[in-house]
């Protein structure tokens, strides 16, 4: 839960077994991928939910000044995850799932506007995208 945005009484509330749920709250981009990746090499789980993308700050940005500039350094890390991650997932038959935010690009006369967060890697490695 990237988004540290987990409400476990409002999860209970909708049905989910809290109990069966491992959740973690990293601070930064890479300890959340980090910790993904530990996971699914543990085989101990079924599925990893990423909860989300746009939220997976990485670390150089949080230490950073407001207004420093950190262009693509989310898309590299994602990218970067996704290459360590993509073998670890076939192997442990773990289904991995990324929820993402819909952004508009600026200045865009033609074609959608709409683009995710996180650069091309996501697209490129998803099995199905929704």
């Amino acid at each position: 839960d990237a988004e540290h945005a987990l409400d476990p009484d409002y999860a209970k509330k909708l049905g989910v077994d809290t109990d069966a749920l491992l959740v973690s709250q990293p601070d930064t981009g890479e300890q959340a991928l980090e910790i993904m990746d530990m996971l699914i090499r543990s085989g101990a789980i079924d599925i990893v939910v990423i909860d989300s993308v746009a939220a997976l700050v990485p670390k150089a940005e949080i230490e950073g000044e407001m207004g420093d500039s950190h262009v693509g350094l989310q898309a590299r890390l994602m990218s970067q995850a996704l290459r360590k991650i993509t073998g670890a997932l076939s192997a442990s038959g773990t289904t991995a799932i990324f929820i993402n935010q819909l952004r508009e690009k600026i200045g865009v006369f033609f074609g959608s506007p709409e683009t995710t967060t996180g650069g091309k890697a996501l697209k490129f490695y998803a099995s199905v995208r929704m």
